[in-house]
């Protein structure tokens, strides 16, 4: 795997580390090489020997099945491109490749994507929605952790054509989401008792959102996404508002949430109560639900909670590697997280 003394890293190294058909190849990272994992990771104590690798200069020869990666965006492209002429297959867990629409990429990042000719070759990595298509593919881009939790929220609705043109979200993440390194914004003392969006209207997994509901609705949808920072360590709570062009009932709802999840093994609509972070922290799983406005049965209130580290970064690349090998997709990841 590349890029594993990050959050996510830590998260994908403890899950290929259990998992009963994998075994773990090299770990790649630009810091701490040649330290034990557990340096940077101390639940990884004892478990595994290995150490930070530096990443090769020729990647073509690697000894691997699969390769993970969870690097920048701008060095997973780069990455990848060296990794084409391999054999093994690709998990991407970056933006790099998520959007095909490469100008939609530079717009969002600022730059032409540095691999165009690779982009058409993956397939979006949202189980729930593609397994099919990540079943039979070698390259998959897994969904952004924000991406994932508005589409598992809305994926009901779309599927029946009932989303409308424009969706409003406002989601709540934790910190870890900002990754290993603190800055300004992510300092404990700074976050912990502070609320605050950023990237209003202008977050790059706003798109990928956007073209998955639009593929599954077979219409165009506008998403006006503002994330906000919150005092968690794990864990996102996403809210959805949509105006739909006709009324709904709770039981037509509750229909569609069946019938687009019977078959999901992680994810979850609760008979009792709405999606919570204590409930889905630290697991693979993801919970959804709903409110319809008792004064206007077209107004839907959709929600989602999920582990921005797991079901929305590592779990969900495990979960599409499982796919892309024809293993059980649950294999590794059917543990629930801690309560409380």
């Amino acid at each position: 795997m590349f890029g594993g003394s990050g959050y996510a890293g830590a998260e994908l190294i403890r899950l290929l580390l259990i998992h009963p058909q994998i075994s773990l190849g090299t770990v790649y990272s630009g810091d701490r090489i040649g330290e034990p994992l557990s340096a940077a990771h101390p639940n990884l104590e004892g478990l595994t020997h290995a150490k930070f690798q530096a990443l090769p200069a020729e990647l073509a020869d690697l000894d691997a099945d699969v390769c993970l990666l969870g690097l920048p965006h701008d060095v997973s492209a780069q990455v990848v491109r060296a990794l084409s002429g391999h054999a093994a297959k690709i998990i991407d867990m970056s933006g790099a490749y998520r959007l095909h629409d490469v100008g939609a990429y530079e717009h969002h990042y600022g730059e032409p994507h540095p691999a165009p000719d690779l982009v058409p070759k993956f397939v979006y990595g949202l189980p729930e929605a593609n397994a099919d298509a990540i079943r039979a593919s070698r390259y998959v881009a897994s969904p952004g952790c924000f991406a994932t939790s508005v589409e598992l929220a809305l994926l009901p609705l779309a599927r029946a054509q009932r989303v409308p043109a424009e969706v409003n979200v406002l989601a709540v993440t934790g910190s870890s989401g900002s990754g290993v390194k603190p800055g300004p914004g992510t300092h404990h003392p700074y976050r912990a008792g502070n609320l605050k969006c950023y990237n209003p209207l202008r977050h790059p997994q706003a798109p990928e959102i956007a073209a998955l509901l639009s593929t599954q609705n077979q219409s165009e949808v506008h998403v006006r996404f503002v994330p906000v920072s919150a005092p968690l360590v794990r864990g996102i709570f996403m809210t959805a508002f949509v105006r739909l062009r006709e009324d709904i009932t709770n039981d037509e709802l509750a229909r569609l949430f069946d019938d687009c999840y019977a078959d999901a093994r992680f994810v979850r609509v609760p008979a009792d109560r709405l999606p919570e972070v204590v409930a889905v922290a630290g697991s693979n799983y993801a919970e959804v639900g709903w409110s319809v406005d008792p004064n206007d049965a077209r107004l839907v209130t959709l929600f989602c909670a999920l582990d921005n580290l797991v079901k929305g970064g590592a779990g969900q690349a495990v979960q599409n590697m499982n796919l892309m090998l024809g293993l059980n997709p649950a294999l590794s990841l059917e543990a629930p997280g801690s309560y409380p």
